[in-house]
């Protein structure tokens, strides 16, 4: 969650480019998921066939989404897990704080979740005297250093074990320092442990929630989803209306696009598949269930044709990978939950393009991250419609706050510009003027901000029709 006026992006850009250190750490970490995700998907061929699939199975689900998500519900009911709907994020606070408390809880322990993050869930619960306590690593190691995460899969990344040795030693009481890995996350299990043993309940997001069988669906590497999930007497889910599948046999394809994508994994450490509380005689596992659907501005998102396809995420966080702005700037930059291309074209949706619509023009349009999405979504075309409705005229606007950087000089100008190329003789005199005067413009306003970064171009003392006529070519 951000304030009502939105970050200084361009602060935060010129603050991170100037942060050796962080470019150094991102420099390394993103060359080795690269390089990961490169030999997991060897053969292009085969890869493009399985982004189709993928690309078809999210399609076809963003198609029936309502009746998916009743049947989710119906199928989850039977099972015996208590599902509840949240049209914002203060609902969807409000519903984790109501179960707590009938539980009389005080202590959270949570497993990863980016719509967590999104919720502002931790400063909530802390506000209303809970603790809470991430239990994934890198969640964990910014949670002591009071920071957000930096990237949708790797939270941490941003930071080298050297620093990470420093917060452990600063933070944690009675923690000598140590630079060896196996020594810095034998710290953290001995404190997790507890943490998990103690806690009146555990909250996880959810990666695919599937409508046929009422299945939650987790993936993880650190087995703290899994602790999360089983340990505490109560669970709650907590995720996106858009994570529904239609059926289980979905499921395997979409895994193997997501931790192929996600970390260059066949298949993660532990796949959780949720479907129901504790049975009678099983021995372990929660005595409740509760799924937390929150919309968040989704289903404005699903009624534009176009616009829909951001749902179509399953938050592998590859685009931030090969993002050239992102490796560059890191995830705090962007100043809002999610970062990266996917961050340039959701947040804009969810928060407003008057407070994130800056996000859409930072992008080279490489298009490198539509060539790596594993379910095809054309980022670089969402984010050029964004930069439209910006400037859109009041009933053409679809996203909120659309046309909100139109401007009455901007308009008079680009109609200047449209009466200048569609008539010849103002066209000619216009060229004249250019010609003279042209380089002689002063470097103000918006023209001061694209001279900038780039060469102010250079008008010719005379015309192509003038050298033309010049030379008597004749017209055919």
């Amino acid at each position: 969650m951000s304030n009502d006026t939105g970050p200084n992006f361009q602060q935060n850009v010129s603050r991170a480019l100037n942060d050796k250190q962080l470019r150094k750490n991102f420099k390394f970490a993103m060359g080795n998921f690269i390089l990961k995700r490169k030999q997991i998907f060897s053969d292009e061929s085969k890869t493009e066939q399985l982004r189709q699939v993928g690309n078809a199975i999210k399609r076809r689900v963003l198609s029936q989404l309502p009746q998916l998500l009743e049947e989710l519900e119906e199928k989850c009911t039977r099972n015996g897990i208590q599902v509840h709907w949240a049209e914002t994020t203060i609902e969807a606070n409000q519903q984790v704080l109501r179960i707590m408390n009938a539980h009389q809880a005080t202590r959270l322990v949570k497993g990863k979740s980016m719509v967590s993050e999104e919720m502002g869930l931790n400063e909530f619960l802390q506000q209303n005297k809970i603790e809470v306590v991430e239990t994934d690593l890198g969640e964990f190691i910014i949670q002591l250093n009071d920071e957000k995460p930096s990237h949708i899969i790797v939270p941490a990344i941003h930071k080298n074990k050297q620093q990470i040795a420093e917060i452990f030693h600063q933070k944690l009481a009675d923690t000598p320092y140590t630079e060896k890995v196996e020594e810095l996350n034998a710290i953290a299990r001995r404190i997790l442990r507890q943490k998990f043993f103690n806690a009146q309940v555990g909250l996880s997001g959810v990666n695919f929630a599937v409508a046929e069988t009422g299945t939650l669906c987790l993936v993880e590497n650190e087995g703290n989803g899994r602790m999360s999930t089983t340990v505490p007497p109560v669970h709650i889910a907590v995720m996106g209306l858009e994570k529904v599948v239609e059926k289980l046999a979905d499921i395997p394809p979409m895994l193997r696009l997501l931790t192929g994508s996600a970390t260059g994994q066949l298949i993660t450490t532990y796949v959780n598949m949720i479907t129901s509380a504790r049975k009678p005689g099983e021995k372990d596992g929660p005595k409740e269930v509760h799924l937390i659907i929150l919309d968040n501005g989704r289903s404005e998102i699903l009624a534009d044709p176009q616009l829909r396809q951001t749902l179509q995420c399953i938050r592998c966080g590859t685009c931030l990978n090969h993002c050239p702005v992102y490796t560059r700037i890191g995830g705090h930059a962007y100043g809002f939950v999610y970062p990266g291309p996917i961050g340039k074209i959701l947040n804009p949706q969810i928060e407003g393009l008057k407070k994130a619509g800056e996000l859409a023009t930072a992008s080279s349009l490489c298009e490198a991250c539509a060539e790596v999405c594993p379910v095809k979504i054309p980022i670089p075309q969402l984010l050029r419609r964004l930069r439209n409705e910006s400037y859109a005229s009041g009933s053409i606007a679809t996203v909120k706050d659309g046309g909100y950087k139109k401007n009455v000089i901007e308009t008079i100008g680009w109609k200047g510009w449209e009466m200048m190329n569609t008539h010849p003789h103002i066209n000619a005199i216009g060229n004249k003027i250019m010609s003279r005067l042209g380089a002689k413009i002063p470097k103000i306003g918006p023209l001061k901000q694209w001279t900038r970064y780039r060469t102010a171009p250079k008008f010719a003392p005379k015309s192509l029709h003038q050298l033309v006529d010049e030379e008597g070519i004749q017209d055919e």
